[in-house]
């Protein structure tokens, strides 16, 4: 199935994170990071299915907490950063003072290359919407990046080495070798950038409140645990 099918337009998702983002106009401090709505971050190697499990957790999180919850993935990251003023009215909106995310992505500052302003500022978005919470974060080193704000779930999905490639060959219309190579030659770039970035693997288990296998549980059921761990249902 295309992947325009399978995620929704881009615009359509701005538009709920323009909503996200509009909640707290009010400006908070330190001490408010620790009150603050909870955030998912969720990895996955490559060839898991990623999407599909944050649409279902988001559905199930809105329906436990009564408040609309956002999924930030690579494509809306890229698309608000590539808008500076949109980038900058999400910036304001959240109500993060900037002292605070320069404290908190001082950490990596040593790392930070000329040619990677581009992935600055998107860790600047990141830290940003985790600490205002209500967010599913997929990607682009978000649990490294959030580890000390205090108010965020970690998940990571993984899966053997043949789940993926019939994953990756079936969604792409490539062979079994082809879907491998892709495979392996993708997860080494996205973990090769991490590391130099970020100086964390990020499949360091320590990282994570729970990982999960794809090839043993549904992309349904690995939602609803994930459901469970962030928000567990009242029980009357």
């Amino acid at each position: 199935m295309a992947r325009s099918l399978l995620i929704p337009s881009i615009e359509q998702r701005l538009r709920g994170l323009m909503e996200v983002s509009r909640r707290n106009l009010y400006q908070h401090g330190f001490s408010d990071v620790e009150r603050a709505n909870p955030t998912v971050t969720l990895t996955r190697e490559f060839g898991c299915e990623g999407y599909p499990v944050a649409e279902r957790l988001q559905g199930l999180l809105e329906q436990r907490s009564g408040k609309p919850w956002v999924v930030m993935d690579r494509a809306l990251l890229d698309a608000v950063a590539r808008d500076h003023n949109l980038s900058e009215e999400i910036l304001r909106n959240l109500g993060v003072k900037n002292r605070f995310l320069d404290d908190m992505l001082s950490t990596f500052s040593p790392r930070w290359k000329s040619d990677k302003d581009y992935y600055r500022l998107l860790c600047r978005q990141i830290v940003a919407l985790a600490v205002e919470g209500n967010v599913i974060l997929i990607g682009r080193g978000a649990s490294i990046l959030t580890q000390d704000t205090g108010n965020c779930y970690h998940f990571r999905i993984i899966a053997p080495m043949s789940f993926k490639v019939k994953s990756v060959a079936a969604r792409c219309g490539l062979s079994a070798d082809q879907a491998q190579d892709m495979v392996r030659e993708k997860q080494r770039q996205r973990d090769a950038f991490l590391k130099d970035f970020l100086g964390r693997d990020i499949a360091d288990p320590t990282l994570y409140h729970l990982i999960l296998n794809n090839a043993r549980f549904s992309a349904g059921e690995i939602a609803a645990l994930m459901a469970d761990v962030v928000m567990p249902p009242t029980r009357s």
